[in-house]
């Protein structure tokens, strides 16, 4: 999705600096970097580079040389197949927000991206201008983190276990994957493969869902978890719980999916939400399969 570089009108308000909108290219990742840290969002250099290969960022940015921050605003974009797209890394310097360039970044993205539906995990900051271009709620995703976690037994039915994915489990995963989110995620899920540990939830042979855990921000990351159904995502979840119960971990749940609950008595703290959103058809998931834990809130 190439973008012209794009002036960007001033709101009528105090006078804006001169900004320009573009897209995001290798050489910008460090000062995008530092746009997010600016917001203690845990983001690495790396994982900023991953989301440029799984998609197309755009930003904004002084065209003055000499700014102390060249990029006052950014925002990344990854396509699903031709029908979805997820939104996410919509970041405005705080000295220039209620300015109209949030609007104008997402405007520009959405411009982009040739119809379907599109996905956002919403800040409560960012709520207000969601709903104003026609975001609906679709549910709330709670983050869990924690280096203390309490090691979990969990019950599964007879027959079944958790155990290490290999090469022959990838095409069953990317199945599975689809079923649950309604999006075709397969270079997202190939790439996140290379990168992460896997286990298979199977019966007899049949892999039934699956959790990845891989590192990103100040430790690592559970998710995608995908499962028929709670008490199986349980387990597989408590698979990379006990793993790790020494390193600081993270995961991303739906509300929908009743594990807050269950994280809350496993020692890891709530310590925020996002409102997942969407504007237009909604993926159409399979009843029979679900995501309980996300990649991660840019990437859906």
């Amino acid at each position: 999705m190439p973008a012209p570089t794009t002036p960007v009108p001033s709101s009528g308000q105090e006078a804006l600096p001169e900004l320009r909108l573009r897209a995001i290219a290798a050489d910008d990742l460090g000062n995008c970097h530092r746009l997010s840290l600016r917001f203690k969002w845990p983001h690495r250099l790396e994982d900023w580079k991953f989301l440029l290969q799984m998609g197309q960022g755009y930003l904004l940015e002084h065209t003055a040389d000499g700014a102390t921050l060249p990029v006052v605003g950014s925002v990344v974009c990854t396509c699903y197949g031709e029908q979805h797209a997820v939104i996410g890394m919509l970041l405005v310097q705080a000295e220039l927000q209620r300015r109209g360039l949030g609007r104008r970044l997402m405007q520009h993205t959405a411009s982009q991206v040739n119809g379907g539906s599109l996905v956002v995990n919403a800040t409560a900051a960012g709520m207000p201008l969601y709903r104003q271009l026609g975001f609906i709620q679709q549910d709330v995703l709670h983050q869990f983190q924690g280096s203390s976690a309490q090691p979990v037994l969990v019950s599964l039915p007879p027959g079944e276990r958790v155990r290490p994915m290999g090469k022959n489990d990838v095409q069953r995963l990317l199945a599975l994957d689809a079923r649950a989110t309604g999006m075709e995620r397969s270079k997202l899920l190939l790439a996140l493969l290379e990168m992460s540990e896997g286990v298979a939830l199977d019966r007899d042979g049949e892999m039934l869902g699956f959790a990845l855990v891989r590192r990103f921000g100040h430790g690592r990351v559970i998710g995608p978890v995908v499962a028929p159904d709670a008490e199986r995502a349980k387990g597989l979840i408590a698979h990379w719980i006990n793993t790790y119960s020494d390193s600081f971990i993270r995961i991303d749940v739906f509300e929908s999916s009743g594990l807050p609950a269950w994280l809350d008595t496993l020692g890891l703290t709530n310590v925020d939400h996002v409102t997942r959103m969407c504007k237009g058809t909604p993926p159409a998931r399979d009843a029979g399969m679900q995501l309980f834990s996300i990649v991660n809130q840019a990437l859906g």
